[in-house]
């Protein structure tokens, strides 16, 4: 249970709410174990009736009726105070799931994009959802049952001693054998929850990306393909639930059959000290009650194992991510206002998930309110110099300077904050059009959406459907084109007014008249801001202040777009085709 130490210190958070639980359960067991022993004593008077002791039927009467009466109040009394403890410690445990899961999705937010690179989104969901309701099982009925066993044992075989030791002691024969049982039968289970929770994982992962990638796969039709493949790990999956099953199958009937042993042991060696009159009747049905009051606990030794023991698994998978430590961290809480110059001195970056090296010695200097345009073949680096503005990366060598400050040395959430970011893929969230442009500020008036949406050269399109602003979009925006998207996620960055825009290869999926207004549009939008737009056209970038030119990861060319087209190069030659392609 090493692992499932990390959830001690909400055990420590709860404490109270747990010892009040405890207290209850103490007090409904010790009211519940009080049954045998009025049945025993109702057994002995009527015994004592029999055999001469007691002359008076109505005295026995009486005792017999006011123990009846004492036995249905201690019944509903010890329901009662069930239902307290439940509420204790069942509550207490869905709180705990709620924090879990909230330390969870905050440390997957802290998390670098680099662990996304390296970790499949399936694989992160489970762990979040299954392997945390795993946990739960174990902070709350694992729990409960557990004290409820502890106190039956302690209080039942503590009376069971006061009535009589040398019964006690036969009763306790067949624990041992429970013992070995259930420390063998724990590191089975254990074992195989690790893996039937690694292969929902893999199933998770693999309808998660067939359903995202449904497109593709109905265009190519290789939906039987996808099924056999489906099935495949579907049946691993089941195979891996039968395998753990079967292990636990074996607990119930185990512990049916201890007990069932220590009623024989009763049966017989209480018999024989009754015929030899050295105890009552009642005293035999009083052991035969104890012994059957503590079957349910015993009989769910097995149960709770394999909830632990699950549990011990899911939170070994979960502390694997919880201990990961972000590769980029915010080592300033002091926030500033971005003026908007950007320094890359001998910049190099490898990739350590794929040991490339896309950036090699990038030097070059954005000043305040400048447009840079870098341009470049694919696989060229342009995207690696904006992902290490934005810090989604760090430099493996050289440093980078924002307002002439090492970037790790400032406000990480500052610096993103005053950053308008149009990814190269766009991502569009499942809600309204609206609240998606509203992303990128949340306070933003009708007016401001529909000016962002204007300069995005998107408004006309979105007033055409039928809701409007107000229409929801499908998972990852599928209900608009690709221009659609892109112009959407423009509206998005601008409406946030930031220091810095980014626009990473965003006119691609759009016709060279659209890209054109746009542009103008974001001209007027960008003055007085730091503006980085990557493009393959040249049309992009032949108004910026500054083009940057790379090839496998290096600056081959930079300036005007004036002095470059008087010096022979890449970006002469993409200027010659482009021109030439829109001639034709």
């Amino acid at each position: 249970m090493k692992a499932l130490k990390y959830i001690n210190k909400y055990f420590l958070k709860y404490k109270w709410r747990f010892l009040a639980g405890l207290f209850i359960t103490v007090l409904s067991k010790l009211l519940a174990l009080q049954v045998p022993r009025i049945i025993g004593g109702s057994l002995n008077a009527v015994e004592d009736y029999q055999s001469g002791k007691i002359i008076e039927l109505d005295t026995v009467k009486e005792t017999l009726l006011f123990n009846i009466l004492i036995i249905i109040a201690v019944t509903i009394i010890a329901g009662f105070l069930t239902f307290l403890m439940r509420q204790k410690i069942i509550v207490t445990s869905r709180l705990i799931e709620f924090d879990l899961k909230n330390e969870i999705y905050n440390q997957y937010q802290r998390l670098s994009l680099n662990f996304y690179k390296k970790n499949r989104t399936g694989d992160l969901m489970n762990r979040i959802s299954e392997d945390v309701t795993k946990v739960r099982t174990y902070v709350g009925p694992a729990v409960m049952y557990s004290i409820n066993m502890v106190v039956l044992f302690i209080v039942g075989f503590t009376q069971m001693a006061r009535v009589d030791g040398t019964l006690t002691l036969y009763t306790l024969l067949p624990f041992p054998i429970l013992a070995v049982s259930v420390f063998f039968l724990s590191k089975v289970i254990h074992n195989r929850s690790a893996i039937v929770q690694q292969y929902l994982s893999k199933l998770t992962s693999f309808n998660q990306e067939f359903f995202s990638g449904i497109n593709v796969v109905k265009s190519y039709g290789i939906e039987s393909s996808i099924i056999k493949d489906f099935d495949r790990i579907s049946d691993l999956s089941k195979e891996k639930n039968i395998h753990l099953n079967k292990a636990n199958a074996l607990f119930f009937p185990l512990m049916v059959l201890l007990i069932g042993i220590s009623n024989l042991i009763v049966i017989y060696i209480g018999g024989k000290q009754y015929i030899n009159g050295e105890v009552q009747i009642g005293i035999i049905v009083e052991f035969i009650l104890y012994v059957n009051i503590l079957t349910w606990p015993v009989a769910i030794v097995g149960w709770v194992t394999s909830m632990v023991q699950q549990a011990e698994a899911s939170q070994l998978r979960i502390n694997e991510f919880l201990q990961q430590v972000p590769e980029i961290k915010n080592t300033n809480d002091h926030s500033f206002d971005l003026k908007g110059e950007v320094t890359f001195k001998g910049v190099t970056l490898t990739y350590d998930d794929t040991g490339i090296t896309a950036l090699k010695n990038i030097s070059f200097t954005v000043k305040p309110g400048e447009t840079i345009a870098i341009l470049g073949k694919t696989g060229s680096g342009k995207t690696s110099i904006i992902n290490l503005i934005s810090r989604l990366y760090d430099a493996t060598t050289g440093s980078i300077l924002i307002d002439k400050k090492p970037i790790k040395e400032t406000n990480l959430d500052a610096l993103r904050n005053q950053i308008g970011f149009v990814p190269q893929d766009p991502f569009l969230f499942s809600d309204t059009i609206e609240n998606n442009i509203k992303f990128g500020e949340e306070n933003a008036t009708n007016e401001e959406i529909i000016k962002a949406a204007k300069n995005a050269v998107v408004h006309e399109n979105i007033m055409e459907f039928k809701n409007g602003y107000q229409t929801i979009l499908g998972e990852r925006g599928v209900t608009l084109s690709g221009g659609q998207k892109q112009r959407v996620s423009i509206a998005r960055a601008i409406i946030k007014n930031p220091s810095i825009l980014i626009f990473d290869d965003c006119l691609s999926a759009v016709d060279t008249e659209t890209e054109e207004t746009i542009l103008s549009n974001l001209e007027q939008v960008s003055k007085n801001k730091t503006t980085f737009i990557i493009s393959h056209r040249v049309s992009s970038a032949k108004n910026a202040d500054k083009i940057l030119v790379l090839d496998d990861g290096k600056i081959t060319q930079q300036g005007a777009h004036s002095k470059l087209l008087e010096k022979e190069g890449y970006y002469k030659e993409l200027y010659a085709q482009q021109l030439l392609e829109k001639d034709l």
